[in-house]
C-alpha cells in the first residue's frame, strides 16, 4: 500500500503538502515551499522521503520527511540530519495518524535501501510525545538498528486550556511592564497574517541586529547567507499566509518583533527581537503575551509552539511543556565507526556548549540565589 521515493524538493510538493496538514502532524519546517528555498539556494543540500498511498484511486500523500546531507568537515563522512537546514526547530515527519505505522518502517527501509544517502541519522528537536516517536523507536528496535539517545529536554508550549500562566509574579510583572509603557506614548501590536511581511521582517532584523545577539555576531545580519535565506524563507512562507511578523510599537515605532510561522493548527514562535532602549518593559515579553491570545481567538490555532529551550523567557509566560529529546541512529545493518564517532563528537559538543552557557550566566562559579522573574534572554 505504501510506496516511498527519495527526490529533491520542488514547488510541486505544495499541493499535496496542503493537503496532508490538514490531516497530519504538524512541522512547518517541512513545509516544501522552505525546503525548495533551501536546496535551490544551496542554503542546505536536502533530500526529502514521500510516502504514498498507492491503494485507491489517485496516490495520496500520508507522510514527508526531509533531511540535509551534511558534513562536518571535508575529512568527516557524510551524515543525514533531520533538521532540514539552519534555524529549523524540530525533526518530526509529517504523517498522516492513520498511515503512522506504516508510514515510519517505509522511511527507514527507505534510507536503509538508498545507495546514496548515508546511514548515520541526526534527528535533534524531536517532539517525543508524537506518536511518530513511538513509532520510530518501535521501528528501530525491530529493524535492529543502532540508536543513542544524546539528550532529554522540556519544550515551552502555549495551548487555549492550558499552558498561559494567568496569575503570579510573572502576570504581575507583566501588567506593571505595559502600564508603564502605555506612559510613554500610545501602543499598540499589529499581525496582518494575510500582508507583505518584507517590510515588517526588515524591522525584525534590524532589531535584532541592535541587540546583545548583533553584538555577538549571531544576529541573522551579522551573515549575508543566513540573512538571505531567512528574508526568502519567511517571503515564500507568507506568500501562503503561513508567516507572519507581529510588532509592538510606541507612537508607530516598533521596539519588538516576532516572526510567526504557521502549519496547520499550530503557530511557531521562530525569532524574537526588541530594542535595548527599551528592555526595562520587557517588550519581547509583552508582545509574545498579547499575541498568546491574539492567536488563540482569531487564527484557528490550536497550539503554539517556542523553538526555544526550557531556560528561555517563554518558560516564564508559558506553563505547558512538551518532552524533546536527541536521537542519534544508524540504519545500515551493523553499527558503524561513523556511528561511535559522530555519537562522541555530538556529546561532547553538547558538554561544551552547556558549560559556555553556564559561564555565560554565571552559574559556574555563583552562589545560588533565589529565583526572580526576568524577561532579559531571547533567542
Amino acid at each position: 500500500m505504501i510506496s516511498v521515493n527519495i527526490c529533491s524538493p520542488t514547488l510541486d510538493m505544495a499541493a499535496p503538502w496542503d493537503d496532508l496538514v490538514r490531516r497530519a502532524s504538524s512541522n512547518v519546517f517541512m513545509n516544501p515551499v522552505v525546503l525548495t528555498v533551501a536546496n535551490e539556494t544551496g542554503f542546505a543540500r536536502i533530500q526529502v522521503l514521500l510516502a504514498w498511498d498507492d491503494s485507491t484511486g489517485p496516490r495520496r500523500l500520508v507522510g514527508i520527511w526531509a533531511f540535509q546531507v551534511r558534513r562536518i568537515s571535508p575529512l568527516w563522512p557524510a551524515l543525514l540530519e533531520a533538521l532540514p537546514y539552519n534555524y529549523a526547530f524540530l525533526s518530526n515527519p509529517v504523517v498522516d495518524p492513520a498511515y503512522v505505522s506504516e508510514v515510519i518502517p517505509a522511511f527507514l527501509s527507505a534510507i536503509r535501501d538508498s545507495p546514496l544517502l548515508p546511514k548515520v541519522i541526526s534527528l535533534k528537536s524531536l517532539d517525543a510525545e508524537a506518536p511518530s516517536f513511538e513509532m520510530l523507536v518501535n521501528a528501530l528496535t525491530e529493524q535492529g538498528s543502532a540508536r543513542f539517545r544524546l539528550t532529554e529536554s522540556r519544550r515551552p508550549i502555549a495551548t487555549p486550556d492550558a499552558g498561559v500562566k494567568r496569575s503570579g509574579s510573572t502576570r504581575k510583572k507583566l501588567r506593571q511592564d505595559w502600564n508603564r509603557l502605555s506612559a510613554v506614548g500610545a501602543v499598540d501590536i499589529v499581525n496582518n497574517r494575510t500582508a507583505d511581511t518584507r517590510e515588517a521582517f526588515e524591522t525584525f532584523l534590524k532589531l535584532e541586529a541592535a541587540s546583545w545577539k548583533g553584538a555577538r555576531g549571531t544576529a541573522l545580519l551579522c551573515n549575508a547567507a543566513d540573512a538571505a535565506f531567512a528574508r526568502q524563507m519567511v517571503a515564500a512562507l507568507a506568500e501562503r499566509g503561513n508567516a507572519s511578523v507581529a510588532l509592538l510599537r510606541v507612537d508607530g515605532r516598533a521596539i519588538a518583533a516576532q516572526v510567526l510561522m504557521y502549519c496547520g493548527a499550530t503557530a511557531y514562535t521562530w525569532k524574537t527581537a526588541f530594542s535595548p532602549d527599551y528592555a526595562k518593559y520587557s517588550p519581547g515579553a509583552l508582545l509574545i503575551d498579547r499575541i498568546t491570545d491574539d492567536l488563540f481567538s482569531s487564527a484557528g490555532i490550536a497550539a503554539i509552539d517556542s523553538c526555544s529551550h526550557e531556560g528561555s523567557f517563554m518558560a516564564q509566560l508559558w506553563a505547558g511543556r512538551r518532552k524533546m529529546a536527541d536521537l542519534l541512529i544508524d540504519v545500515g545493518p551493523p553499527k558503524s565507526l561513523v556511528f561511535s564517532l559522530e555519537a562522541i563528537r555530538q556529546q561532547g559538543y553538547d558538554q561544551l556548549r552547556r558549560f559556555r552557557d553556564r559561564i555565560r550566566t554565571g552559574s559556574v562559579l555563583a552562589v545560588p540565589k533565589s529565583k526572580k522573574v526576568s524577561f532579559a534572554a531571547h533567542r
